[in-house]
């Protein structure tokens, strides 16, 4: 029974659970169609809301003055791209700051008129200089070192003045070099090997070295099978750039020359450091173009001269200077050696070459006027001067100023001491890892992208804002070289990068 009555219960409710439903339905509808008509309260204040929003009288006093800049609206345009001109044929050899007309109209004392003197700005070409006629892409190493195609230097003066020295032969339509100079008739190897028998140059000690006055660069390219990687520069003369010899050949080499102004390298840059009769006047102006080797020379490192006034007594005659003359000029660089704290290790026949103390407390000759505390590194046109530049302090006789530095190729991942010593601000040894596997990662990815960088093809290489190395670092390889270039308006970085066996200058661009 019961079961019966609760079944009709739910029969009842049923169909009034229907109505309800429905009339709720038509209710809404209704609703709805009346405030569309715009007779409804709720439509109403939709419409003033609006009409606030779009009509500019309601709220005569509202201003924007003092929130929005009057910036008229542009539409997006593609960018025009600027289509730069080649230059006149005559300026195939132009080099900013080098013209032989501008320079010149410089003083010629103290090499002022070789120094760099740049253009004013509207002077400035703005168009690209072309090859010469004929440019032909050089020779892959190792025989670039020995050969350059006559097209891509077409300069013959040097084959013409410097012929029985070896240094360059013209045949056919390429140079060679036999690796000749003036001061080793016998080659650059034949040279090399006597200073290896003083220098440690085989184990790693000596990787970074300077050559002044260079001529074609020889010695730095024989010094390169040796691992050691020689900065090496010369004047534009009137033998032309004669470095340009050097980089066609794949040496590293710039135009640079001892002057008035600092070299645009930083201080303890360079294990060895050498003239080769490179004429330069060491005992003038009381020293200072010693004085500016001792700064870029690191503490314990080398230097080598050959040449003038070394072995005088036989070259007197040629060198057209009376004994009296020459004699004099060497007691002069003995006496300025011994004042900078260097000690004689070798002479024989035309090499002499002297070793710079590790420290100041080793030293106990009296040494010559100190320079300034000042930052030794801050050298871009920075004017020389008749000091010797202090090198940093040490607690004991046998510790090495500035920290010693591990045997290369060690030295180009460990922590270089400007670093350890916190000298580079932000840096410290940590971020410094970092940033060599950074750099590997990306040097990686470039040689995906290009299989041939790594290879003989891209001899030298430009890092034009080189900060620690570590692109020069990850792409380190005997079949290329990296020159460094920390501007001079970023971080002073330049000194980690000789710390690491590498090579750079300063530049402002």
């Amino acid at each position: 029974m019961g079961s019966k009555t609760n079944a009709s219960g739910h029969r009842a409710r049923r169909p009034l659970s229907i109505f309800a439903v429905l009339g709720l339905c038509c209710f809404f509808y209704l609703l709805g169609a009346w405030q569309r008509s715009g007779s409804g309260k709720g439509d109403n204040l939709a419409l003033k809301v609006n009409n606030l929003m779009t009509d500019c009288t309601v709220l005569p006093n509202l201003s924007f003055e003092s929130h929005h800049n009057d910036v008229e609206i542009v539409e997006p345009a593609e960018p025009k791209a600027k289509e730069f001109k080649p230059c006149d044929v005559k300026y195939t050899d132009y080099t900013p700051c080098q013209e032989q007309d501008r320079a010149m109209t410089f003083p010629r004392e103290n090499m002022i008129y070789r120094e760099r003197h740049c253009p004013a700005e509207k002077e400035k070409l703005r168009c690209l200089i072309p090859a010469p006629e004929g440019y032909t892409t050089p020779f892959p190493w190792p025989k670039s070192r020995d050969y350059a195609y006559y097209a891509n230097v077409p300069y013959k003066s040097l084959t013409v003045e410097k012929a029985v020295q070896n240094w360059v032969q013209f045949q056919g339509n390429v140079f060679k070099f036999p690796g000749g100079g003036t001061m080793f008739p016998h080659g650059a190897d034949a040279y090399i090997d006597e200073l290896a028998s003083v220098i440690p140059i085989a184990d790693g000690s000596v990787r970074t070295a300077l050559d002044t006055g260079c001529g074609v660069a020889s010695w730095g390219a024989y010094l390169l099978k040796r691992n050691v990687l020689a900065m090496s520069f010369a004047p534009k003369d009137n033998h032309e750039a004669q470095v340009q010899f050097a980089l066609e050949r794949g040496v590293p080499a710039v135009i640079g020359v001892l002057g008035t102004i600092h070299l645009p390298y930083p201080s303890r840059a360079f294990d060895m450091a050498q003239c080769s009769r490179c004429l330069i006047p060491w005992t003038s102006n009381e020293g200072m173009y010693l004085m500016e080797v001792d700064r870029v020379l690191r503490p314990g490192g080398y230097w080598i001269l050959s040449g003038p006034p070394i072995n005088w007594k036989t070259y007197y005659q040629t060198w057209k200077r009376s004994k009296e003359d020459l004699k004099a000029e060497q007691t002069k660089l003995e006496e300025l050696a011994e004042s900078l704290c260097w000690e004689k290790k070798y002479e024989k026949g035309d090499i002499a070459i002297w070793r710079k103390k590790i420290n100041a407390k080793s030293c106990k000759r009296k040494s010559p006027n100190v320079c300034g505390l000042d930052n030794a590194d801050d050298v871009w046109y920075q004017k020389m001067e008749v000091c010797k530049t202090p090198l940093p302090e040490v607690t004991s006789k046998n510790e090495v100023a500035g920290g010693e530095l591990q045997k290369f190729p060690a030295r180009l991942f460990a922590v270089p001491p400007r670093i350890a010593q916190g000298a580079i601000p932000g840096v410290t040894a940590e971020s410094y890892q970092e940033d060599n596997k950074l750099w590997k990662k990306h040097v990686n990815a470039y040689k995906r992208m290009n299989k041939l960088i790594g290879t003989t093809r891209y001899r030298n290489v430009m890092d034009m804002n080189a900060g620690l190395g570590g692109f020069a670092a990850a792409l380190e390889s005997q079949k290329s070289w990296v020159m460094n270039v920390v501007p001079s308006i970023a971080e002073n970085t330049l000194g980690v990068v000789y710390e690491r066996g590498l090579i750079g200058i300063y530049h402002d661009w």
